[in-house]
C-alpha cells in the first residue's frame, strides 16, 4: 500500500499555520495578520492550499490567494478587477481583466478598513454569481 505524503495528511489551515511559522520574518507576520482580518471579516471563511504551497482563502468562490516571495507578500483577488476600490490599495496586476493585487512590502501598514472592505465585496460578488443583478445594483 503506497503512503500518502505528509502534507495530504494535513488541513489546509495546518498548512497555513506551518508557512507562515517557517517563514519566521516580517513576510510570516504579514501573512498572518492579512489571515487574521479575513477570518474577522468573514468567520466562515474556507482555506485552502492550492498550487503547490499557496494558501487560499474561498466563500460561494475564491476570495484571495496569499503568495509570499523574497520581498513581497502578494494578496491577490481573484475577481479584483470587478471590485470597487476607492482608496486604490490595489498596487499590482492592475492591468489584468479579472484579477487585482496588493503588494505587501517589509514596513508597510495595512489599510484594515479598505483591505476589509475589499474582503466584503469580493464575498457579496461571490455570493451573486449565478445571480441576476439589477442594472441599478451595479451602481
Amino acid at each position: 500500500m503506497e503512503k500518502q505524503p505528509e502534507n495530504e495528511l494535513k488541513s489546509p489551515s495546518q498548512l497555513i499555520d506551518e508557512r507562515i511559522e517557517e517563514l519566521g520574518d516580517w513576510r510570516g507576520c504579514m501573512l498572518s495578520k492579512i489571515r487574521t482580518l479575513i477570518k474577522n471579516v468573514d468567520p466562515e471563511v474556507i482555506e485552502e492550499w492550492k498550487w503547490r504551497g499557496t494558501p487560499v482563502w474561498c466563500h460561494d468562490g475564491m476570495i484571495c490567494t496569499g503568495e509570499t516571495y523574497k520581498n513581497i507578500v502578494k494578496i491577490t483577488f481573484a475577481k479584483g478587477a470587478s471590485l470597487n476600490d476607492p482608496t486604490h490599495i490595489f498596487n499590482s496586476s492592475l492591468d489584468g481583466n479579472a484579477r487585482r493585487a496588493i503588494d505587501f512590502h517589509e514596513g508597510d501598514v495595512i489599510n484594515e478598513e479598505a483591505f476589509k472592505k475589499l474582503i466584503i465585496a469580493a464575498i457579496q460578488l461571490n455570493e451573486t454569481k449565478g445571480n441576476a443583478l439589477r442594472k441599478d445594483e451595479l451602481l
